[in-house]
């Protein structure tokens, strides 16, 4: 049997590259892939490479690893296409979605997904995956695109629109991350938890979570969840303690249901929880407001250490990661049956959720490629949640593929955490801010018209 051709654009993301080539060389049917790293920065592409050959050594496997400037060179004839880029970085555009939002006193988490930072993220970042669906169309036509860059559901719902027939699926680990949590909250070997879960990407919602019995049947954990948390077991301490995860717990109380993604991300996507003067809220619920930020400073200190420290090591550990990419890869190239959470076009999949929205459900994957389970309707309440975030997620979506910057204001004047703290002036003017702060990192079109200047 042929070899796989796995092409991974931005392997920049070194760390997270490690995890996915890791996992893919682990299994049997993958040991004698091509891994393509494509990045535009010479060292990064380097490091990149260093890591990937060393993966190789430790596990003393027949891969291969090649390494590309060009993007459509990297593509061509590929059968994977794993993105995994950041669009402006951290320097300039994260820190710009943080400090401008923050003259106007609107204060945010993680800014990736939704709010003005997920929107203008969703502005650098769609015509780059455009660029690389294109070239997927004249090179690689047939390759299944791994798609896991946010903001995930802007991502996919655009490159549904505009390249309906590219093989795509956006991934997240929160549907099996928090699962994890869940189960060290409740004491119970996560082998034991059976779960489904259904939503859009970073809102969806754990329909079923369940602990298996000695006798073979289930017993709904909800109910020692809500417990746990109302006498004060859960959450247990996470890895980050800026971030208690209380507001998701909350949440479960008010909704019935716990959601799939953390409550530094959840607090942004809702108008309850990060409210100017209200500090008090903020307390209550250990809200990490400019987390994301921290994160990327911590991250960039950590990996000047860690990059050396591969450079001069002859292996590098290998552990199994919780991603799903490798999953994919092996039941796509085998046949092999597989089940993962993935982010598809809805077609009907959530019967009360937009045709055309970007949704998170169970998938089976084999050789036929990544086939979406059918859920039906959600929760009404579940629903009008999501359809909040939906709203703005459409409009940016719109705004892209007409052109129309009208729509950039739209979709901002409807974000839930936006609209509870600014009011509609202000809401403009913070967007005439963030596109003008952008500068070329956004499209022509959405940039702010230069002023003449007058003789």
């Amino acid at each position: 049997m042929a070899n796989p051709k796995i092409t991974f654009i931005g392997p920049g993301s070194s760390v997270f590259m490690k995890n996915i080539v890791g996992d893919i060389l682990q299994r049997e049917a993958l040991t004698g892939a091509e891994i393509r790293l494509m990045d535009i920065n010479p060292q990064r592409l380097e490091e990149s490479a260093i890591i990937a050959g060393k993966l190789v050594n430790t596990l003393g496997v027949p891969a291969t690893v090649k390494t590309f400037s060009n993007q459509r060179e990297a593509l061509d004839g590929t059968n994977f296409v794993v993105v995994c880029f950041q669009i402006g970085g951290y320097e300039p555009s994260t820190v710009v979605d943080f400090e401008v939002p923050k003259k106007y006193n609107l204060r945010q988490t993680i800014a990736d997904t939704l709010g003005v930072g997920g929107i203008m993220r969703g502005l650098r970042t769609v015509p780059h995956l455009w660029s690389i669906c294109e070239d997927m169309l004249q090179v690689a036509p047939e390759a299944v695109m791994l798609q896991y860059v946010n903001p995930m559901a802007i991502n996919t719902w655009a490159i549904a629109e505009k390249y309906p027939t590219i093989k795509q699926v956006g991934l997240c680990h929160s549907v099996q991350g928090t699962a994890m949590e869940l189960a060290h909250d409740l004491e119970i070997p996560y082998s034991e938890i059976r779960y489904r879960s259904a939503g859009i990407n970073h809102m969806a919602f754990y329909l079923k979570f369940e602990h298996r019995q000695p006798d073979g049947s289930y017993r709904d954990l909800y109910p020692d969840l809500v417990r746990a948390y109302r006498e004060g077991r859960a959450p247990k301490p996470t890895w980050n303690p800026r971030c208690p995860n209380k507001v998701r717990y909350e949440m479960l109380t008010r909704l019935g249901y716990f959601v799939t993604e953390s409550s530094e991300h959840f607090a942004e996507y809702t108008p309850y929880f990060i409210k100017e003067g209200r500090e008090d809220i903020i307390e209550k619920f250990g809200i990490p407001l400019d987390e994301y930020p921290k994160r990327c400073v911590e991250q960039i200190a950590r990996w000047k250490t860690t990059s050396e420290e591969y450079r001069k090591a002859n292996t590098i550990e290998v552990k199994q990661s919780k991603e799903y990419a490798s999953e994919i890869v092996n039941s796509v190239w085998t046949g092999e049956p597989g089940v993962i959470y993935g982010n598809v076009r809805n077609n009907g999949v959530i019967t009360n959720l937009p045709y055309n929205a970007a949704v998170e459900v169970p998938c089976l994957v084999d050789a036929s490629g990544i086939q979406p389970t059918y859920i039906g309707d959600l929760p009404p309440q579940l629903t009008a949640l999501i359809r909040t975030n939906i709203n703005v997620q459409e409009l940016t979506v719109a705004a892209l593929m007409t052109e129309n910057k009208e729509h950039i204001y739209h979709a901002a004047m409807m974000d839930p955490h936006t609209a509870a703290e600014l009011d509609l002036e202000q809401i403009w003017n913070l967007t005439d801010d963030l596109l003008a702060a952008h500068g070329d990192w956004i499209p022509t079109w959405a940039r702010p018209a230069k002023k003449q200047r007058v003789a």
